[in-house]
């Protein structure tokens, strides 16, 4: 089962990257994000958190690699996909569910943004794999 995403949140921890090999084609690429999907409600003295929820996030796409080193801890992001339920049994065999969010795209929001510097243009069309 799975359900339309949208949703903006802070990176609460740095990338992880996998590689996996795929026949004689390229390999396939993920990136791994924790993402801190808030509900911020404004009050008197500012804003207030009531409702946040941390998910994990998954990127599958050729870039995924050079992503990884541009998503950092803290940073804002818009995520946009389909959420999964996952069902696994922890170590002590109780069932568990978590929700994964399956991106299909990752907008880096200007919050405590300093500065952009921008690469070379990519070979790699923008293709994203499901």
């Amino acid at each position: 089962m799975s359900t339309k995403f949208y949703g903006e949140g802070n990176i609460g921890s740095d990338p992880d990257f996998h590689q996996f090999p795929n026949g004689n084609d390229e390999p396939r690429r993920l990136l791994k994000l924790n993402v801190y999907f808030d509900n911020p409600v404004p009050t008197k003295e500012g804003w207030e958190d009531r409702g946040g929820y941390w998910a994990p996030v998954e990127l599958w796409h050729p870039d995924a690699e050079r992503w990884s080193t541009v998503y950092q801890t803290g940073m804002r992001a818009l995520i946009e996909g389909h959420q999964v339920r996952d069902e696994w049994e922890d170590s002590e065999n109780n069932q568990r569910v978590t929700f994964t969010i399956k991106a299909r795209k990752i907008r880096i929001l200007p919050y405590r943004i300093e500065r952009v510097t921008m690469g070379p243009k990519s070979s790699t069309p923008p293709e994203i794999e499901e």
